[in-house]
């Protein structure tokens, strides 16, 4: 591929809005909410317990009900991550981990419809939002089910 002056700019300006992202608040929101979370012994300690009792659920899965200690087992699951996710620093990084791929989803949104409003964008934050990928943003042309407008 040849790269040529229109190319360069194009790059030059990627560069530009990446740069923009990476000095916004939401972004320092984040870091500010991964290092409160990665420092935290509680939040660690929850997370790892939930990890370890993934991994019980996991082999449960393989046998579905029919598994001795299923319904143990997926209470556990339920309690841990409910415990988990009431913790202060989880529910903090997990609203800024929302709001970061709320910004690049939006960018990346706004790319698409000023080249198109016929192309499709992956919203990878879809799932984390109310609305649901009945609105046909899902980026798969319909093949999940939705309807692709």
């Amino acid at each position: 591929m040849i790269i040529t002056m229109e190319h360069m700019n194009v790059l030059d300006k990627a560069d530009e809005i990446s740069q923009m992202i990476l000095q916004s608040d939401i972004v320092y929101a984040y870091r500010d909410a991964t290092h409160a979370l990665q420092t935290d012994e509680e939040a660690q300690s929850l997370i790892k317990a939930f990890i370890n009792i993934k991994e019980d659920y996991e082999e449960v899965q393989r046998f579905g009900h029919y598994h001795p200690d299923y319904r143990e087992i997926m209470k556990k699951v339920r309690s841990t991550k409910r415990t988990m996710d009431m913790n202060a620093f989880v529910a903090s990084f997990k609203r800024a981990e929302r709001d970061l791929q709320r910004l690049l989803d939006d960018v990346s949104d706004y790319i698409a419809k000023s080249v198109s409003d016929k192309v499709m964008v992956p919203k990878e934050g879809l799932a984390l939002t109310d609305t649901g990928c009945a609105t046909g943003g899902c980026g798969t042309g319909g093949s999940c089910g939705c309807q692709a407008s």
